[in-house]
């Protein structure tokens, strides 16, 4: 799908009387399926952070996915689905040792790192474990770059790997992330670049490694940018960049390199979208001395629309398709003026308190970014949707 919500979609909006998030896993799925058909061979491990949902994971490990987990509890939710510990990493870099050794018992033997302060932990708490050391990237062309907190240089990664194998661990891997919502192709070139220059500094140091896990960034369509345009993301380029450079990478290593990748938005931003209400449309004075109006909604960036700080949601009022609009600023229902959704949007004029409205292209990160109850207001519940049979649930929990 592009700016098209899916007529499941729709008609499960169409149909809600309340707030709530919809997620159309026929959609999930589809679009799961359409990845791996770019990408043969290419073990995919969703990122659970993306879509923390139980409905969502058992759909996606139905399809043959493995899971990135964060965390203890991740890696617990994503057992739940049945899949084997070996088809979920501990993927996240920062770990302390009681959640080193809590993943180690509930049987992930796959482990990131960046540090020889971490492989350390790792060999003390997770024994003969795998790690994949992740290596830095600028982030550029990305519109949240991941540049600072995780990663390392190619030298920082040679002895971190190294320091594994003395430890006792297996040096299995590298990995990395171009950034969340990577718009650019050049930087999966990038990226490979980077691979190949650590791939041979390994091989000289006679660590033969079996992986490379390209992690996430790919970009998904259906939003809208901070001025209102759509956002493009020329994604069909990006997959024929990762095949390239999976190519020449298969060529320059000393042994057989199986790929990984980690897509988290991109299986499930589309999917998923906010059944919200409008609270009122005021019009008020600015500080510059003009009248501007303001369109309070029921969910905002405390209700998981906190990814407003670099794009923005297409939003439909399915009871006013005609008549006059207006420009006015969007805002959630906080009483905290960081809580806007939109600068300026064109929205009905005459709107009403309870007129519904719909937010498109917000099943990733809604329900992980959601408050659990900021000034009272409690979290979206969700409904999880497809063709057949239908699933109902509240935010966190199995649906029944």
């Amino acid at each position: 799908m592009t700016m098209a919500a899916s007529r499941l979609l729709r008609s499960a909006l169409a149909a809600a009387t309340e707030d709530q998030l919809v997620i159309d896993l026929s959609g999930v799925s589809a679009t799961y399926r359409a990845l791996t058909g770019e990408l043969p061979g290419v073990r995919v491990r969703f990122a659970v952070k993306a879509c923390p949902v139980d409905e969502v994971l058992a759909a996606l490990a139905a399809d043959g996915a493995g899971f990135d987990a964060a965390s203890p509890n991740e890696i617990r939710q994503a057992l739940r689905t049945g899949v084997p510990a070996g088809r979920i990493h501990y993927g996240n870099t920062i770990k302390s040792d009681r959640d080193i050794a809590a993943a180690h018992r509930l049987g992930v033997r796959d482990f990131a790192t960046d540090s020889e302060a971490d492989v350390r932990a790792i060999a003390r708490h997770a024994p003969g474990a795998r790690v994949f050391c992740r290596l830095a990237t600028s982030g550029a062309g990305a519109l949240w770059g991941l540049s600072e907190k995780f990663g390392c240089t190619t030298g920082e990664a040679v002895a971190a790997l190294c320091s594994a194998r003395e430890h006792g661990l297996t040096p299995a891997g590298l990995s990395l992330h171009v950034g969340s919502q990577q718009m650019s192709a050049r930087a999966w070139d990038d990226a490979f670049a980077a691979l190949a220059v650590t791939v041979r500094a390994l091989d000289a140091r006679g660590v033969r490694l079996d992986h490379v896990n390209l992690g996430g960034g790919l970009p998904a369509a259906g939003y809208l940018d901070r001025r209102g345009r759509a956002l493009t993301p020329r994604t069909g380029r990006m997959l024929a960049t990762i095949r390239a450079g999976m190519r020449r990478l298969r060529e320059i290593a000393p042994a057989p390199l199986a790929f990984v990748v980690e897509p988290g938005r991109y299986l499930v931003a589309e999917h998923g979208a906010i059944r919200a209400h409008v609270v009122r449309l005021t019009r008020r004075r600015h500080r510059d001395g003009g009248d501007r109006h303001w369109l309070y909604l029921s969910c905002g960036r405390f209700n998981g629309l906190y990814e407003t700080d670099q794009l923005r949601y297409r939003l439909e009022f399915p009871d006013h398709r005609t008549g006059r609009l207006v420009a006015a600023v969007v805002a959630g229902p906080t009483c905290d003026s960081d809580d806007i959704v939109a600068d300026r949007a064109s929205v009905p004029r005459e709107l009403r308190s309870g007129d519904p409205v719909w937010i498109f292209a917000t099943g990733a990160y809604s329900l992980s970014y959601a408050t659990r109850g900021f000034n009272g207001f409690d979290p979206l519940p969700y409904r999880a949707v497809r063709d057949t049979p239908v699933l109902a649930g509240c935010a966190g929990s199995r649906a029944s």
